[in-house]
């Protein structure tokens, strides 16, 4: 049993920050346009099946971590290999929440702050949160997500107050069909977030009440996805749809809309929305990939693994922004279909498929 406990708040708050990560700032589905809202509660359906499917197979599994899916499904030959994939991915994920931080700080706040100066001093606070642990994180998860939520409350207060919304830009619903709507749904907007809590299946051990993770995990998901969706609805009635599609990241536009005479810079509550986020984002991916590979290895301590990880994805993330464009470019396009897709829901499908046989087997030979 171990030692190391969270509990079902903190998995709650943890699973949200992670879900809302850099989504929360760049925005939702522009290719969908003014249905962008429809796109995300879509996504957010089926993400939360996508969740449910890894709790079943955690749970069919033995509850063992995702490390050990594959070679329990699939023997030591075949299952060490297709394990390792997923170290790698969430490394190059994390690299490239590294990559964003270096973009969006100096075009925000610290326009003469050298990018690689910022990636450095950000990943340092994300290494030394990580080096305490997933107690840590999830701590941290749960004291700022009541802070975040009150922000949101109250910038939709500023909002309405302020008479920015048109609620007229959101018509004709569906006025475009439904195909670039399911183009945002299939694959991106299910596998960015959704399908990337597969990490969540190395930590639910270390929840101190097992009974009930379905619908801690499914509960937190919902709720994540109901504010990604009301968050781009406000930014769709608040700008239209011609500059929701064009704005890099319209949730800081969307914060100056609010014209109200005695409050000014809200700017602030932007950066407080992506430094949270992103840092419990780029936590999770780093954790996770360290967390996998000393259990892939057996090491005894994961903190030199941690320094390991976060060095790897250093490296990685300074290859990244040479043009940000073709960065978003290859998130939308290349990363869903070629890594999170197969490693995200194909392998885990084949996985499920495989395990009652498996169980078979194993209750033959006890």
């Amino acid at each position: 049993m171990n030692r190391v406990q969270i509990s079902k708040y903190e998995l709650f708050s943890l699973i949200i920050l992670f879900q809302w990560g850099t989504t929360i700032i760049f925005g939702f589905g522009a290719n969908a346009g003014r249905d962008a809202w429809i796109a995300s509660l879509i996504s957010t359906g089926i993400g939360t099946l996508l969740i449910l499917l890894y709790v079943l197979i955690y749970r069919l599994g033995g509850d063992r971590t995702l490390a050990e899916w594959f070679t329990y499904a699939f023997g030591k030959w075949l299952g060490a290999p297709l394990s390792w994939l997923y170290p790698l991915v969430f490394i190059y994920n994390g690299a490239r929440i590294i990559s964003d931080i270096r973009f969006l700080l100096p075009v925000t706040i610290m326009n003469r702050t050298p990018d690689w100066v910022i990636g450095i001093t950000f990943l340092a606070v994300v290494v030394y949160a990580m080096s305490g642990g997933i107690e840590v994180l999830a701590r941290i998860a749960a004291f700022t997500l009541p802070f975040l939520l009150l922000a949101i409350v109250l910038e939709m207060i500023l909002l309405g107050a302020s008479r920015s919304l048109h609620y007229v830009n959101l018509l004709p619903i569906v006025g475009e069909g439904w195909g670039r709507i399911w183009e945002t749904v299939w694959p991106l907007g299910i596998m960015q977030t959704y399908g990337e809590s597969i990490e969540f299946a190395l930590i639910w051990g270390y929840v101190s009440q097992k009974k009930g993770l379905a619908a801690t995990a499914s509960f937190a998901t919902l709720f994540a996805g109901f504010f990604i969706a009301l968050l781009g609805l406000l930014t769709i009635a608040g700008m239209g749809e011609a500059v929701f599609q064009q704005m890099m990241y319209p949730a800081f536009a969307l914060l100056k809309l609010s014209k109200i005479r005695f409050i000014d810079n809200l700017d602030a509550l932007g950066i407080v929305y992506l430094v949270i986020n992103a840092f419990i984002k780029l936590s999770m991916h780093l954790y996770a990939a360290s967390l996998c590979i000393q259990q892939l290895t057996a090491a005894k301590k994961i903190r030199p693994v941690i320094f390991v990880v976060a060095a790897l994805a250093l490296l990685l993330s300074l290859t990244m922004v040479v043009s940000f464009t073709e960065h978003l470019q290859v998130a939308m396009v290349a990363v869903p279909y070629h890594l999170w897709l197969p490693l995200y829901l194909v392998l885990p499908m084949i996985v499920l498929a495989v395990l009652p046989l498996r169980n078979w087997i194993a209750g033959r030979k006890l």
